[in-house]
């Protein structure tokens, strides 16, 4: 079937509003862009959402559906160490909503890009009769070091994360503020060994750094920021939930204990920091709890499960 003349004047609309840049000389309109790069390499990310899963109508506005779908994706960038640069945007909208909610959903897109100097170069629109679904890709250029990986953890470094964790399911996982600024100043001041964002959970999240780096880690339960948003729900421990709520998009790393003293004594500037663990050698992974006692550490957070096919 082919495009209707209401998904070509929502096209017409977004591109429009995409300003000119010259690192994207060839944008919306072609059947490809191309996007100009400055280092060897790119970084590349993305991310698919979804109505019923990654956020409902209400309380999510379709502007910050929009934004939530491009912010996760600059959290992955920043994770990298990675300036991010251009996106492409494909949605799949409902029939029922019409127009000004296609238009909402883009506009919440466009604002984020436009906080972080990231140019929409292109993408794709369907529609449906099943519930949003977003899925957004966004290139970066590597920082002024070469992109941080989970897998760099050494024994004997510290831990840290920006922020707080847990309770985002309060509004928080709509809102937050992708820390790519927060990323390069860390890079700046010191030599980051790993690096992850926090989006299945805290401890789900460093337990793939731990994985990849093949090392554990005795992290304390009395040092993990707990955020405030946890006691909006009182039939769980904030504790369980700093460690497993996900959807924070706060940073964990990893870094020498040299460095780690540098950074307690003079952080970067509006950048948050809690030392939470320790990278040690044997395979061990466990969480000291205020009384004393010494537990595994969970792997607890978000996992998406996969449906069972046909007669299986």
């Amino acid at each position: 079937m082919p495009p209707s003349p209401s998904e070509f004047a929502f096209i017409d609309s977004i591109r429009r509003a995409v300003r000119g840049d010259p690192r994207v000389p060839l944008g919306i309109g072609d059947d490809a862009a191309l996007v100009r790069t400055v280092s060897a390499g790119c970084l590349v990310t993305v991310d698919m959402l979804m109505e019923g899963t990654d956020f409902t109508f209400p309380p999510a506005t379709p502007q910050l559906a929009g934004r939530k779908s491009l912010a996760v994706n600059l959290s992955d960038i920043a994770a990298m160490g990675g300036v991010p640069t251009a996106a492409f945007v494909s949605l799949a909208l409902p029939k029922s909503r019409g127009a000004a909610f296609a238009s909402d959903i883009q506009a919440g897109i466009q604002a984020l890009a436009d906080e972080f100097d990231v140019v929409i170069a292109g993408g794709d629109t369907n529609s449906w009769d099943g519930p949003l679904v977003v899925s957004v890709s966004v290139l970066g250029e590597p920082g002024t070091r070469p992109p941080v990986r989970r897998s760099g953890a050494r024994p004997g470094d510290w831990i840290f994360v920006t922020g707080a964790c847990g309770g985002s399911i309060h509004g928080r996982h709509l809102t937050f503020t992708p820390r790519v600024k927060e990323a390069a100043a860390l890079l700046a001041a010191v030599d980051v060994h790993a690096m992850i964002d926090v989006s299945d959970g805290l401890s789900a999240d460093l337990h793939h750094i731990l994985d990849e780096s093949g090392v554990g880690a005795e992290v304390e339960a009395a040092s993990i920021p707990i955020h405030p948003d946890t006691a909006l729900d009182a039939t769980r421990d904030p504790l369980e939930r700093a460690l497993g709520d996900g959807e924070d998009f706060e940073l964990i790393f990893t870094v020498s204990p040299e460095d780690g003293r540098r950074l307690l004594e003079s952080p970067p500037p509006a950048v948050s920091l809690t030392r939470i663990g320790t990278i040690v050698e044997q395979n061990a992974r466990t969480l000291s709890l205020p009384d004393g006692r010494v537990i595994p550490l969970p792997r607890s957070g978000w996992e998406h499960h996969l449906g069972k096919a046909g007669g299986a």
